[in-house]
């Protein structure tokens, strides 16, 4: 019998954690025999996504073409309007209507929505576009039992818990034998280098990273801080500079690489002697959890999120100082039982999992609902 008819939506094509979610999310709904169809907006002329995506998936990229000088309000609010107005015409078609992002809630009409994590915005567009995106949608998703509850105190709202899968695979593949001369140039172009994947915003705790990176420098000179990602639709000018005028300040620069080519990226983590991984909000960790894969020590902020998820496979810590010290152990203390339980963990995530309890809520959502009427 064929899997329910599901539409998936997103707000991007870049790689995102959120739209990395979608499209693994997508591939395993369709390996556990659903039809599904992932909607989403091309920003700046983009018609795919940031890798190929797997046959048998259903991609619709909703032309949205850059606007001059156009501030992030105006341009949530238009966000909404044009994924609206593609998708909302084709809702009919499908028994789910699930939606990974507070945009594309917005846009979708009635839907799921996966709540990856809580934010507090500034912005009064996005502010509303996050409510809204909270209370309007009929059924929830949270990646781990922290945001849940986060959401169930904030909000009264219960969801189910279903955390993310990774690929394990391909991140341990990038740490073998065969993958050495890649994890080498990147080695040989950074020397030993503390990686932080996701770019530079307040949220990733870029600036608490960078102050800890200096402090490691004084016992460990030779090490470099790389970022790699970053690609937003928030503008974080502001935050960008701060952390720049920092580096200068601290006379530390930074490696910042912008979006990685999605080849690149697994031996870029393999090739890192830490990962920093120190939001000050998060939902799961998906590049966190790709590091462990690759069997890279993880220091992540002392959060109940990431203590929930990662247990003892990563060292914890708050202030700069503390991370110093943990990276600092990390990088100079190896610990093979914590990096083999660290492996094993990212293998008991896959989407596969994630696919079949996806489905299990499918199965269980009201008609009418689910079908987006």
């Amino acid at each position: 019998m064929s899997g329910p008819r599901t539409a998936l939506l997103t707000y991007s094509t870049k790689p995102r954690g959120g739209v990395v979610h979608t499209l693994a999310l997508a591939e395993a709904l369709v390996r556990a025999g659903a039809r599904v169809s992932v909607w989403t907006l091309g920003r700046g002329g983009d018609r795919v996504f940031f890798r190929p995506v797997a046959d048998g998936v259903d991609v619709r990229v909703v032309d949205f073409p850059t606007v001059a000088g156009e501030d992030v309000g105006a341009r949530i609010l238009r966000s909404i309007r044009v994924l609206g107005e593609g998708f909302r015409p084709h809702a009919g078609d499908y028994d789910v209507v699930h939606a990974q992002d507070c945009i594309s809630a917005n846009a979708a009409g009635p839907c799921v929505r996966t709540v990856h994590h809580l934010d507090e915005f500034t912005t009064p567009e996005l502010a509303a576009c996050h409510e809204r995106a909270l209370v309007e949608p009929f059924a929830h998703v949270c990646v781990s039992a922290s945001v849940a509850a986060e959401l169930h105190a904030g909000w009264g709202l219960t969801a189910t818990v279903v955390p993310n899968g990774v690929d394990a695979a391909r991140f341990a593949a990038a740490a073998g034998p065969a993958a050495r001369a890649d994890r080498d140039r990147w080695r040989a172009r950074f020397g030993t280098y503390v990686l932080a994947v996701g770019g530079i915003e307040p949220r990733k705790g870029s600036t608490d990273l960078l102050r800890a990176v200096a402090l490691l420098r004084r016992d460990l000179p030779a090490v470099r801080l790389v970022v790699a990602g970053g690609e937003t639709l928030f503008d974080h000018r502001g935050y960008r500079e701060e952390f720049d005028a920092l580096s200068r300040e601290l006379d530390l620069a930074p490696d910042v690489l912008g979006p990685v080519e999605h080849g690149q990226l697994p031996s870029l983590v393999a090739g890192a002697a830490a990962l920093g991984f120190v939001s000050t909000r998060e939902g799961f960790g998906l590049a966190a959890m790709e590091a462990l894969a690759a069997g890279v020590p993880l220091v992540v902020r002392d959060l109940p999120v990431l203590r929930e998820v990662f247990g003892d496979t990563a060292l914890a810590a708050r202030t700069p100082r503390e991370i110093a010290d943990a990276l600092r152990e990390a990088i100079t203390v190896p610990d093979p039982g914590r990096r083999e339980a660290g492996r094993a963990l990212a293998r008991a995530h896959t989407w596969d999992a994630a696919a079949r309890a996806h489905l299990d809520l499918y199965a269980r959502l009201p008609d009418r609902a689910a079908r987006g009427r």
